[in-house]
């Protein structure tokens, strides 16, 4: 695997209360390094029997998780826009020093939306359409809204200092170019003033003669690549290039399925990485932190516990020197 850095760009990260104390008594932060998994309330997760019994309720069960990792990525926000007062229980639900990544409503980032989804006064404005909608559908005035109302939903968590990053994720429709990296830019401003994250699904982003300028362009205006491991080998395909294009830094991995195109969730991250692996991706984590402030490492392998009891073991690892001794 290539490693690649960018030249370091100083970019403000979220605001903090003060006086905050971080509180993992366990799976805390190994340096600067944050691990999590991708969501904490799938029905597969659920089944699974890792909450233990009497952990029932979702108060019960965010505080289980934030017991036990200091971060963890949100991805039921790119199906169904929060509320703030959403937000505002996620926020009451953790302990100091915990971060929340947002993933971006489908909408907003090009993907196909369920109508049923969207906000229902701004549903009702388009005619109560059925089916799926994509940005292009709904006019400029209601995506200036839609941004709006997201991102405002979010506001609880960023004033608060628990929201990592706003993950943009573009799809497999979306190469590079010119014009889209103009998208990612507007976005990326939408955002502003909190942080977003960018990872790609489209493999001409990374390329052998499109890495450079698509680093180069992350790092110039200071926005954190989101480096991942996953399937080769399909037009959705980014190799794992680890990259520091800001302070911050984001990988997520996404197993290794043999069913990788499937339409069902279960299948599509039903990988368990082995213990070889772990120590292998654990050695050139801790190489890497020293090339951001900040890494955030997210398992996304989310079927059943496969992704809290790889983000568990990783943690151990990545607190361990490569002798073995912890550190």
């Amino acid at each position: 695997m290539e490693t690649q850095t960018s030249l370091p760009i100083p970019v403000p990260g979220p605001p903090r209360r003060a006086g905050a104390e971080t509180a993992f008594p366990a799976g805390a932060p190994t340096g600067n390094v944050l691990v999590g998994t991708a969501s904490w309330t799938d029905r597969s997760l659920l089944d699974s029997g890792w909450y233990p019994d009497g952990v029932s309720t979702p108060a019960e069960r965010l505080a289980f998780y934030a017991a036990r990792f200091p971060l963890v990525e949100v991805d039921a926000t790119y199906y169904h826009p929060p509320s703030v007062k959403t937000a505002e229980a996620w926020r009451d639900r953790t302990p100091p020093g915990f971060t929340f990544n947002v993933k971006a409503f489908s909408l907003l980032t090009g993907h196909p939306t369920r109508a049923r989804s969207l906000y229902k006064d701004l549903r009702l404005r388009l005619g109560d359409p059925d089916g799926t909608l994509y940005l292009r559908d709904v006019g400029p005035e209601i995506a200036e809204e839609v941004w709006s109302r997201f991102l405002g939903a979010l506001a609880p968590l960023h004033e608060a200092g628990r929201l990592g990053a706003v993950l943009l994720q573009f799809p497999p429709w979306f190469p590079a170019g010119e014009g889209n990296r103009r998208r990612v830019l507007e976005s990326v401003r939408r955002c502003a003033p909190m942080r977003a994250c960018v990872e790609f699904r489209n493999r001409t982003w990374m390329e052998e003669g499109e890495r450079e300028r698509t680093l180069g362009f992350l790092a110039e205006h200071g926005i954190p690549y989101v480096s991942v491991d996953m399937p080769q080998g399909h037009p959705s395909s980014i190799p794992p290039v680890l990259a520091a294009t800001a302070d911050l830094a984001v990988v997520r991995f996404h197993g290794h399925s043999d069913k990788w195109t499937s339409k069902k969730i279960e299948e599509r991250f039903a990988y368990v990485y082995s213990e070889a692996e772990l120590e292998r991706w654990a050695a050139r984590l801790r190489e890497f932190s020293g090339q951001a402030g900040t890494v955030h490492v997210l398992m996304n392998n989310c079927c059943r516990d496969n992704a809290q009891r790889n983000a568990a073991r990783l943690t151990d690892l990545l607190g361990a020197s490569p002798a073995g001794e912890r550190r």
